[in-house]
């Protein structure tokens, strides 16, 4: 739902003619802007940013736009790209940069499909960047049939997250693909929608083109087991390190870091069925967040603080405005697992060794 101008208004009478309908969703003594925000003002513009430097087109300031972007979401967006190391000491695009903007993804993507070639997990980074680069897969039944769409639906819940959930409903359909089956019934009996799937498919081949052409590695599907999870984890973080939350009282209130909003989880998200509610993770990651009288947080899969603190850039996490949760990571790393604050769960600890001894280890491509 998005706010309506007088201008539109009066657009949407005349579209409906004498004899046409037009239902407004407000009074009708409602005060209306004359005219919509465009919508360059409202939207992130990291990825058109690099797309302009990609171009090699100075002085963004000054760069003719139709509608000029605000200063601030512009000097954002360089923010950003330059958190994943995008650019140079000088602004300009850097290596990194350059091979992040020959995909048609978002920054944070791209970037994280290129940490995935160092954590030998692109076979599965590939499939969560073209699930969600597609239009999602899932149908919204009839209000009879959404108990059952959503008991089909948990049949693919994954326990480490959505991201991970993505994989399974791709592989699915790939398997019925492969299996001469009858796709369309089979999407139906399970409340997918069909054309997404088939786009992400087309999106992931086109993905694994641009990655052979620049002569990157593609490693083969090792998807289930831990280590293959762990990697997952890594290279997601190595692109959205910039989204993460932590569950500040243990039942679902998470602390969006970077925001200092609080959010809950989806309900379409798997943990925000009524069965994961009770035993919700501390620490999230998460692909998009909602800001409005209910915000929320979606796409979202479980994290540590200890892989956060591993795989962040140390002058991001420095950059963080101050927190609880930032206090808490600062401990970790000054003296490892923090002491559990009263009435709050236990931080999430590494569960071997080798974990702890990675646990400031810096992620080699950033």
């Amino acid at each position: 739902i998005r706010p309506i101008s007088k201008s539109q208004a009066e657009r949407h009478k005349q579209l409906a003619g004498p004899t046409g309908k037009c239902f407004c969703l407000y009074q009708e003594d409602t005060s209306l802007p004359a005219e919509s925000v465009p919508h360059i003002l409202e939207s992130d513009i990291t990825s058109t940013v690099l797309f302009l430097k990609r171009m090699e087109i100075a002085g963004l300031s000054h760069c003719d736009f139709i509608d000029i972007p605000d200063p601030e979401g512009l000097m954002q967006a360089l923010e950003e790209l330059d958190y994943l190391a995008a650019l140079d000491d000088d602004g300009n695009l850097s290596e990194i940069g350059i091979i992040m903007s020959e995909f048609p993804l978002e920054p944070q993507m791209a970037k994280t499909l290129l940490a995935s070639c160092e954590f030998d997990c692109v076979s599965e980074v590939l499939t969560i960047a073209a699930m969600l680069t597609a239009p999602s897969s899932f149908l919204t039944p009839p209000v009879e049939l959404r108990q059952k769409a959503l008991l089909c639906h948990q049949r693919f819940q994954h326990a480490e997250g959505d991201h991970f959930t993505l994989i399974n409903i791709f592989n699915a359909y790939k398997y019925t693909v492969n299996s001469n089956s009858n796709v369309e019934r089979w999407c139906e009996d399970h409340f997918l929608r069909l054309s997404a799937l088939q786009t992400a498919d087309a999106i992931r081949s086109e993905l694994t083109e641009i990655l052979k052409r620049l002569e990157l590695p593609v490693s083969l599907p090792a998807f289930g087991s831990k280590s293959n999870s762990l990697n997952i984890k890594h290279a997601l973080l190595a692109g959205f390190f910039m989204q993460v939350a932590r569950d500040i009282d243990g039942s679902g209130n998470y602390f969006m870091l970077t925001h200092k909003h609080v959010a809950q989880i989806h309900p379409l998200s798997g943990y925000g069925t009524e069965m994961h509610k009770k035993n919700l993770p501390e620490w999230l990651l998460y692909h998009e967040h909602t800001l409005s009288e209910n915000n929320c947080i979606r796409t979202v899969s479980q994290i540590s603080a200890h892989e956060f603190i591993q795989m962040a850039p140390q002058y991001f996490f420095y950059n963080l405005p101050p927190s609880e949760s930032k206090d808490l990571l600062q401990h970790i790393i000054d003296h490892g697992p923090a002491a559990p604050s009263k009435g709050k769960r236990k931080s999430q600890t590494p569960s071997s060794p080798a974990s702890e001894e990675q646990s400031h280890e810096r992620c080699t491509i950033q």
